[in-house]
């Protein structure tokens, strides 16, 4: 069972990494572009916190759903979910499940194991023959 699955693992991994993209990639769209309509990021302001949080889940989020300088677009993601959990979740209170720091918790460790792992075989990176 355990090679079966493996064989699929860079498959799995190019494919995790562009998911995790594309779900960091709305969220910047919604900030930035006001698409589609979500009431809490309306007023949204482009030169604020949350506007430079999109700008990076916007510009950083297409990076990784096309595979371009994965590990550190990576990385700086990570940081970004980590800065934005102690920002704006923690405060509200100690547990993720009452604070609505769940995504934010789960975005941070994807990138972190993204930035560990690379791309993946079908990524921009792994075309240009970049091992890091």
């Amino acid at each position: 069972m355990d090679q079966t699955f493996a064989r699929f693992q860079p498959i799995a991994l190019s494919l995790f990494r562009f998911i995790t993209g594309l779900l960091l990639f709305q969220y910047g769209v919604a900030k930035i572009l006001k698409f589609p309509v979500v009431p809490q990021f309306e007023k949204v302001e482009l030169f604020s916190l949350i506007g430079a949080a999109g700008t990076l889940e916007l510009v950083l989020g297409g990076l990784l759903m096309i595979g371009l300088f994965s590990r550190i677009v990576a990385f700086i993601l990570a940081g970004e979910m980590a800065f934005a959990y102690f920002i704006a979740h923690f405060p509200r209170g100690f547990f993720p499940l009452l604070n609505n720091g769940t995504a934010a918790i789960l975005f941070c460790f994807a990138c972190l194991y993204l930035a560990t792992s690379g791309g993946g075989p079908y990524s921009v990176d792994a075309m240009m023959g970049k091992k890091d």
